[in-house]
């Protein structure tokens, strides 16, 4: 079988295993104190163009996700995201098991529009009863989407402004960042999203790490006592050089990049084949995520060799399948892939 099902079905990188098996037998402090930590956060530092920012990495999406939004929420305040947003639809409640709501935004190809957030919170504000209303407390958005979209300088640009204005911070799912960096036509880069985002995350369990998420804080803002928090999410891993280790290899001589490029490279062939064989490609997602509309027939033809991802129905005989290359995809599979479309 062929495994297009989603990025993180691999271990990881075989850089990151060398480097873990030469000091297993390395007698470390925990909980992210170690020199492998420090040497991490410099270097993500440095790839930020944000010599001062505060890096915390953590063990995985979702409890990254319910840490950051609950820490930088008021308790009173829920968070703003798109209705096709993985904090709404995809962690099982997660946010709204910490006291938070998920209010929410129309999505445009996964996306967040400006103009809506900003209809959202005057409308709000402009409620006679908004004291009695759950607060827009922080905005969420994640890049690339659950739909391999991206947001441009000036959406993302436009959408802080918005968030700002009415004193929400901006917070940056990065999952799958890497993919985004590298993708073709992009005008948005990691010292992009450090300047503009008040917090975003740098993903690894997506991009080559066995697992491991690094939350970066911008602007001198991060939550008080975070680290107890982050423990009290269950998000505080003890063997933290384990994901300090991890990091500070992503981070050396380019591998983070360079490792999704070639996730990109396979989904660009993927998606001019697609294309060129008369499937339908209902978003303009330039990213190792591929949506595509396929009939049943279609599905179980092509489902007896490739593992794909249901995304949502399309409409009474159509479904929107989801074809996911990731950093370690080969051009050998590649090609077989392309030879069953």
């Amino acid at each position: 079988m062929l495994n297009f099902v989603n990025d993180y079905s691999e271990g990881a990188h075989p850089q990151i295993l060398k480097r873990m098996a030469e000091t297993n037998m390395e007698q470390l402090p925990g909980y992210g104190s170690d020199k492998y930590t420090a040497s991490a956060k410099q270097k993500i530092r440095e790839a930020c163009g944000c010599p001062d920012a505060d890096v915390w990495l953590l063990v995985g999406g979702t409890q990254t996700n319910q840490t950051v939004i609950d820490t930088i929420t008021p308790a009173y305040a829920g968070v703003v995201a798109a209705t096709n947003g993985h904090v709404n639809v995809h962690e099982a409640g997660a946010i709204e098991a910490t006291g938070h709501k998920v209010l929410t935004v129309p999505g445009h190809d996964g996306k967040i529009d400006a103009a809506d957030l900003e209809r959202l919170c005057a409308d709000f504000y402009a409620d006679g009863n908004h004291t009695h209303m759950v607060f827009p407390g922080c905005v969420y958005l994640s890049h690339p989407t659950e739909y391999g979209t991206l947001y441009s300088k000036a959406e993302l640009t436009a959408i802080a402004d918005v968030a700002h204005k009415y004193d929400m911070p901006l917070f940056l799912d990065g999952a799958r960042l890497g993919y985004g960096l590298t993708a073709e036509g992009t005008d948005l880069t990691l010292e992009d999203i450090a300047r503009i985002t008040d917090v975003f995350y740098i993903g690894g369990t997506k991009v080559g790490a066995l697992f491991g998420e690094a939350v970066v804080f911008t602007k001198h803002n991060t939550p008080s006592h975070f680290l107890t928090q982050i423990k009290q999410h269950g998000a505080l891993l003890a063997k933290g050089w384990l994901l300090g280790l991890q990091f500070d290899t992503l981070f050396t001589d380019g591998l983070y990049t360079r490792i999704a490029q070639n996730a990109n490279d396979m989904a660009a062939q993927i998606r001019a084949a697609l294309t060129a064989k008369g499937y339908l490609l209902p978003h303009d997602a330039p990213t190792n995520q591929i949506p595509v509309v396929m009939d049943q027939p279609t599905i179980e033809r092509l489902s007896r060799d490739v593992r794909m991802d249901f995304m949502e129905k399309y409409d009474d005989t159509h479904t929107v399948m989801r074809i996911c290359t990731s950093w370690a995809t080969t051009q050998e599979h590649t090609d077989q892939l392309i030879a069953l479309l």
